[in-house]
């Protein structure tokens, strides 16, 4: 089977690209495909998707231009850039039944994450890792995941790589635009570095969060295990063993159940979603809403007296 490859034709991704070629000449697999995006976001955008087709061509791999084609946003351009360039890909890939594509993150961008999702006080799942194979990160795509390989690679030894190869790169000139806050991390990286904070050792602090977050995974599914069954039209929960767990583990799992009734992707915001835990406790048979549903007492108490049930909030009549 052919791997899917992302290439913007920037240092990391070029060298994903030639890697994993290497890697399937080697073992006498399948060349992979290159997909690339045309974001329309600076006037040489066209051109260097063309060249990304054109190297790609010239190693032998077939490549596919994608053309972003929707009006541009005037604010938080770098978020509704990645969201558009992750549809084009997911729709390509769902289009032609694939189930995987190959990602150039690097440690530095491990780094980086972890830097601004703490800045804007992200907790344990915002800062812990992002992982070799997750789920694709925008909707609608469900069975399509993230393959990142070089999540422990440097961004000079991919560019060492490429020296080697005799390949050019593509340097993005929104990489050097101060707007943004990862290239404002990235100019930074000097002064941090001198501070002992290396890529290495805040992508290792990632990491160890990431093993954390997923102990406390399956705390939460054990929990909802005993205390938690889905019905048609909802679900009901044990608010006694949900109030009874540790706060970290009924939160999750609280969280869990707003997230599958509702069908949102994210959670809600943690600060009403303690606000609901902590009315749960206190006045359990009083009524609520959160997260597109509605909390209350549940008529089938298959837990007993503090059984609750959880479903889709109807629309409001008249709301527009």
């Amino acid at each position: 089977m052919h791997e899917r490859v992302a290439v913007s034709g920037g240092g990391d991704s070029l060298a994903l690209m030639l890697l994993l070629a290497q890697w399937a000449d080697a073992q006498n697999k399948p060349a992979p495909i290159v997909l690339t995006v045309d974001h329309g976001l600076h006037s040489g955008s066209a051109k260097d998707a063309r060249r990304v087709a054109k190297i790609a061509k010239e190693l032998g791999l077939a490549a596919h231009v994608l053309v972003w084609k929707d009006t541009k946003p005037k604010a938080d351009i770098e978020a509704a850039a990645r969201e558009a360039r992750y549809r084009l890909m997911g729709a390509w890939c769902r289009a032609h039944d694939i189930g995987a594509l190959y990602i150039a993150h690097t440690i530095e961008d491990q780094a980086e994450t972890f830097l601004l999702r703490l800045a804007r006080g992200s907790g344990l799942d915002g800062l812990s890792a992002m992982q070799a194979i997750a789920p694709f990160p925008v909707a609608g795509f469900d069975g399509l995941s993230l393959v990142r390989p070089l999540l422990n690679v440097s961004r000079a030894s991919l560019r060492n790589i490429l020296k080697d190869a005799g390949l050019a790169w593509l340097e993005d000139p929104m990489n050097d635009d101060p707007r943004f806050a990862r290239v404002k991390i990235r100019k930074h990286w000097p002064e941090l570095e001198a501070l002992g904070l290396t890529p290495a050792r805040i992508a290792d602090a990632a990491n160890h969060l990431a093993r954390a977050r997923q102990a406390l995974e399956q705390a939460t599914a054990e929990l909802l295990a005993r205390a938690c069954r889905f019905e048609e039209d909802g679900a009901v929960l044990d608010g006694a063993a949900l109030t009874a767990a540790p706060r970290e583990i009924g939160l999750r799992a609280l969280a869990s159940v707003l997230g599958q009734i509702s069908g949102q992707t994210y959670r809600p915001r943690f600060e009403r979603l303690e606000r609901l835990f902590e009315a749960i406790s206190d006045e359990p048979g009083k009524g609520r809403t959160l997260h597109g549903c509605r909390i209350g007492p549940a008529a089938n108490a298959c837990f007993g007296a503090t059984s609750l049930t959880i479903t889709r909030e109807k629309p409001r009549s008249g709301r527009r």
